[in-house]
């Protein structure tokens, strides 16, 4: 029987090495090479020995397109914000993901879910933990309200066990299992601790194979690095069929459910919730939410109509600009891209003419939320322009559009859909790009809308700088 011998994992992206180094050659992480033991003499860059072949293997057989079976039904769980992310509800046989901050709530989540889903779909729901006792997991279900869900739990980190316990006949076994979380899990063929790239790979793929074969929703809790990234190797994210993303801010109680990668629906997608005593309460209307405490004629300030997936969502966008007395003036961002806002603020000097030399600019998206989409610029040039000429914006107006390089608004998709969501929270003005061709026909919502189309940004700084809020605006051609 061949030596097992010693390699070196980066324990960022999953390179195999020789020999140990401070500094990974594949992705240039310091400090991330740890020594795992291989199964044999095989080649860098596997985890060991390759087998010898057995003979012939077995023909593939191939299938067309067009299956005649019938479509397989989701499985829903009633909490209306978590079947939005998944896209309809979870597909039976498919693996999910969920990242997130340590305490955002990923656990409080997955055990609501795993309790609806149990009451919704009769059949049980294995929750695993290797990270609490099963005392600890019933306490929080006590404080869910959730005790009378058919929910198995257990405590346990072996794959082994937890596949000798799930591979039941089909029919027989948990429709949803939650794994909480991956990096807990060890194979105890592999010699690495838990945690580690080897440990976690070889562990997801043992659960996702089962779940595929006995047709179970796999639920895995993935713990996130200090940039927010979900730890472990890269190519976890590539054999799960969702990645799901639970965001939010400690000092706010919303928190947002986020598809990054979704292979039966739509990406991009959230979901709202807010934490309370009694668990997460979904929000069915989040413009609401985020504007509940928006004040009307403050400089600074501009309302953002946002689309999120297929939502449309409405926020705050504020500014403020105060003289410095720094050298190098601050540029704070909460919520937004930073660099966006650099080249905002640069097409505002040299294309307006405004001056931002010696102030200090500070932005924050209000409630929470983490905006990425470019027709936020906009809203967030109105917010600067506001604060620096102590102006505000008019208080029922909208504010979207993408800014060139030029200064030019460009126009941005869905505009329809963020228009008929201001009328129906009660906006009665937008500033929105010019729209042109069969886009330039008025959406039904409009009506209820007096509409400032700006084609430069120029004319924005204008409006701001010499129209009353409460003056009647008109309707540019």
């Amino acid at each position: 029987m061949a030596k097992p011998r010693s390699e070196y994992v980066c324990q960022s992206c999953g390179s195999v090495f020789p020999k140990w180094a401070g500094r990974c050659e594949a992705c240039g992480a310091w400090n991330t090479l740890v020594e795992e033991l291989s199964g044999g003499t095989g080649t860098p860059g596997g985890l060991g020995a390759r087998p010898k072949a057995r003979g012939k293997g077995r023909r593939v057989s191939f299938v067309g397109l067009k299956g005649e079976g019938a479509t397989v039904a989701r499985w829903v769980s009633g909490i209306a914000e978590f079947d939005r992310v998944t896209g309809g509800g979870l597909v039976p046989g498919s693996a999910v993901l969920v990242g997130g901050d340590p305490g955002i709530g990923k656990s409080t989540l997955l055990l609501q879910a795993a309790a609806a889903l149990a009451s919704n779909s009769g059949r049980p729901c294995a929750y695993v933990s290797g990270e609490e006792a099963i005392d600890q997991v019933r306490l929080r279900a006590e404080r869910l309200g959730v005790t009378d869900a058919p929910v198995e739990l257990a405590s346990a980190t072996s794959v082994r066990d937890l596949l000798d316990a799930l591979d039941r006949p089909d029919g027989e076994g948990p429709g949803v299992v939650v794994i909480d979380s991956i990096q807990t899990m060890f194979v105890d063929t592999l010699e690495s601790a838990p945690g580690t790239v080897a440990q976690v790979r070889a562990s997801a793929q043992e659960l996702i194979r089962l779940a595929k074969a006995r047709g179970f929703v796999l639920l895995l809790v993935g713990h996130v690095t200090k940039e927010g990234m979900i730890a472990g190797p890269k190519v976890l994210e590539h054999m799960v069929d969702a990645v799901l993303t639970f965001e939010g801010e400690r000092g706010h109680q919303f928190r947002i459910l986020r598809t990054t990668k979704n292979r039966f629906g739509p990406t991009d997608e959230i979901g709202v919730f807010e934490m309370t005593e009694r668990g997460l309460l979904e929000v069915a209307n989040p413009s609401a939410l985020f504007l509940a405490e928006r004040r009307g004629e403050v400089s600074g300030a501009s309302v953002f109509a946002g689309l999120e997936g297929t939502r449309p969502v409405l926020v705050e966008i504020q500014a403020l600009v105060a003289p410095s007395s720094l050298g190098t003036p601050r540029r704070a961002v909460v919520g937004w891209d930073s660099g966006r806002l650099a080249m905002v603020l640069a097409v505002l000097e040299a294309r307006c003419g405004l001056t931002f030399a010696g102030q200090d600019v500070y932005l924050n998206v209000a409630g929470g939320l983490r905006i990425s989409e470019p027709a936020a610029d906009l809203a967030v040039a109105a917010a600067l322009v506001s604060a620096l000429v102590d102006r505000p914006v008019p208080a029922e107006a909208v504010v979207f559009g993408e800014i060139g390089l030029a200064g030019e608004v460009r126009a941005v998709s869905q505009a329809d859909q963020r228009l008929k969501e201001a009328a129906k929270l009660g906006f009665e003005r937008a500033f929105m790009p010019p729209r042109r061709g069969k886009a330039g026909k008025a959406a039904p919502a409009e009506g209820a809308l007096e509409i400032l189309e700006i084609g430069h940004l120029q004319d924005l700084v204008e409006t701001l700088s010499t129209v009353s809020p409460d003056a009647p605006m008109r309707r540019q051609a």
